[in-house]
């Protein structure tokens, strides 16, 4: 389990190429309370996580035999374990395409271990179930926050990890007008500005789950200049 829940150490498994960062990264992780396994190569680092499936996945996109977004791609039709991409790569279009490919988080190399430590232990909270709520109503949306499951009117939604994180803290907060920047440190565990973008392209992909539109929301409605906020359906 991971740290911090008083039930021992996270298991973690790096995808790393480049020896003498995952040397230093294992390492360093190591030494941060975690128990570190590492792959050189994007087959070997997916066979891993199918045979001894970790708590989170440290995932390089520059990998050898196999770009690590198809990687992803690959473990995300087989697993829903936690991945924070950590890369090289920083233009928006790679950022958005692993987000798409369902990374729960990116950082960009150089990092130091700590700030890698820290999205770690945020992504592995987000994703603990040992929440005290199980399930929240918004009028017909139920978003079951142990189950990791969102239903719509008796439709299951297909959410990603992130949208669903977004969805359940909205719903935590019914006709709560939350702003972006609030959503930036809550959700993505990042309290900084400029990365509106980000929040932006999850609530898109969120409305259009929905079966709606941002001028034509029955759910998640923007407040323009303030934020975003989750009501019930009329009716």
């Amino acid at each position: 389990m991971p740290p911090g829940y008083g039930l021992g150490v996270a298991s973690l498994l790096l995808i790393e190429d480049d020896l003498r960062i995952r040397t230093a990264l294992t390492r360093a992780l190591g030494e941060r309370g975690h128990a570190v396994a590492s792959e050189p190569t994007a087959m070997g680092g997916l066979q891993h996580a199918i045979d001894d499936p970790p708590d989170l996945v440290v995932l390089d996109l520059g990998l050898p035999d196999l770009d690590g977004t198809q990687l992803l791609r690959m473990l995300r039709s087989v697993s829903q374990v936690p991945v924070i991409v950590a890369t090289a790569r920083d233009d928006d279009r790679v950022v958005v395409e692993a987000l798409d490919a369902g990374a729960d988080d990116y950082v960009v190399k150089p990092f130091s271990a700590d700030a890698l430590d820290a999205r770690i232990r945020a992504v592995l909270r987000r994703s603990s179930t040992d929440g005290a709520a199980s399930t929240i109503e918004v009028g017909d949306l139920a978003v079951d926050l142990k189950g990791r499951t969102a239903v719509l009117g008796g439709r299951p939604l297909d959410l990603r990890p992130r949208e669903f994180d977004l969805l359940a803290y909205l719903a935590a907060r019914p006709n709560e007008v939350v702003s972006k920047r609030t959503l930036l440190a809550e959700v993505w565990q990042q309290p900084y500005g400029g990365a509106d973008k980000t929040v932006d392209v999850h609530l898109s992909w969120l409305r259009r789950k929905l079966g709606e539109s941002a001028d034509e929301p029955q759910l998640l409605h923007t407040i323009r200049g303030v934020g975003v906020k989750l009501v019930g359906p009329p009716g």
